[in-house]
């Protein structure tokens, strides 16, 4: 199978999103009670109706992306006998889409993913106090150079690549001060675009510390199972399949950069050849092709989407 199957991450999320599916396919609306009920929250009214600045919290915006993506996953298995298994070769997922990449391959139960995501999102919101963190995308340079401007920009401060997405798209993360010099300093160096992002923390750098620890035992609690088909980690841009080995890393997640670039490389290396990006948007559809010409992506994110995708197989 040339087939993987990628998960987006925070950022996408949108007031309304998969209230169509779960209009038409009864198995989506299943996935929205169990969310709620693991959280004890209306989770799917806030999703569906907002308000916006509630679904846009991170302790609310993690859950949601996921429980979006699970719902068309279980449409999946339902309309079409769809078979992960058979029907993919790896998943991968962007930051905390690498819970729903677990969710969907079993080696999370959706009810622990859910708890699980709501605690990151508070651990990673809380561990930096508003207005200390920042992050920054520099559009047009590559990762060497992005990583020199952090160095540069740091003074003592942190300053780090927080995400390689694409060639040419790299965002750095670390201390307010520290971020905005390198801003200042990528106009300086050649990049097209730097700019501030609207970001409620400093995502995947070491001021996440707080948070990882935190995860560690949040994640302790939970039962990891071997996953159906490995998953291509964001830390090692490997694939893993060791229940072990996966829960270190979601810690370590916390603190590293996504390593999304190589990951999809990766992938490519080992046969892959068309990704399909279950979830809100086509971020990462658009990333893969930046990353690789060659390589074909598809979003599925509607009931229209599924037909197309199901008529494709």
């Amino acid at each position: 199978m040339t087939r993987a199957f990628i998960f987006p991450g925070q950022g996408t999320q949108v007031v309304g999103m998969g209230k169509e599916i779960t209009k038409a396919f009864p198995e989506a609306k299943h996935v929205f009670e169990e969310v709620d009920e693991a959280l004890k929250q209306k989770l799917s009214k806030v999703i569906f109706e907002g308000p916006e600045k509630e679904l846009l919290l991170t302790e609310n915006a993690q859950p949601a992306v996921m429980a979006v993506s699970m719902a068309l996953i279980r449409i999946l298995q339902s309309e079409a006998s769809f078979n992960i298994v058979k029907d993919c070769k790896f998943v991968a997922g962007h930051s905390l889409g690498e819970y729903s990449a677990l969710t969907a391959v079993q080696a999370i139960e959706l009810q622990d993913t859910a708890r699980v995501l709501k605690a990151r999102g508070r651990a990673m919101q809380d561990a930096v106090p508003q207005g200390v963190g920042a992050m920054a995308a520099l559009i047009g340079i590559d990762l060497d150079l992005a990583k020199e401007i952090a160095l540069e920009a740091a003074k003592g401060e942190v300053c780090v690549a927080a995400n390689d997405n694409a060639p040419g798209q790299i965002v750095l993360s670390g201390h307010v001060g520290a971020v905005q010099r390198a801003v200042e300093i990528g106009k300086k160096k050649g990049a097209k675009r730097s700019i501030l992002l609207a970001v409620s923390a400093p995502f995947h750098c070491s001021l996440m510390t707080p948070a990882a620890d935190i995860m560690a035992g949040v994640l302790g609690g939970v039962q990891l199972n071997v996953p159906m088909i490995p998953i291509v980690a964001n830390v090692t841009a490997a694939p893993e399949v060791e229940p072990l080995q996966i829960r270190r890393l979601l810690v370590e997640q916390v603190t590293s950069p996504v390593r999304w670039r190589e990951s999809i490389m990766k992938m490519k290396k080992l046969g892959v050849r068309t990704f399909v990006e279950v979830g809100v948007g086509k971020v990462l559809t658009g990333m893969v092709k930046r990353i690789d010409r060659e390589l074909k992506g598809f979003s599925i994110q509607s009931a229209d989407d599924i037909d197309e995708f199901l008529n494709s197989t």
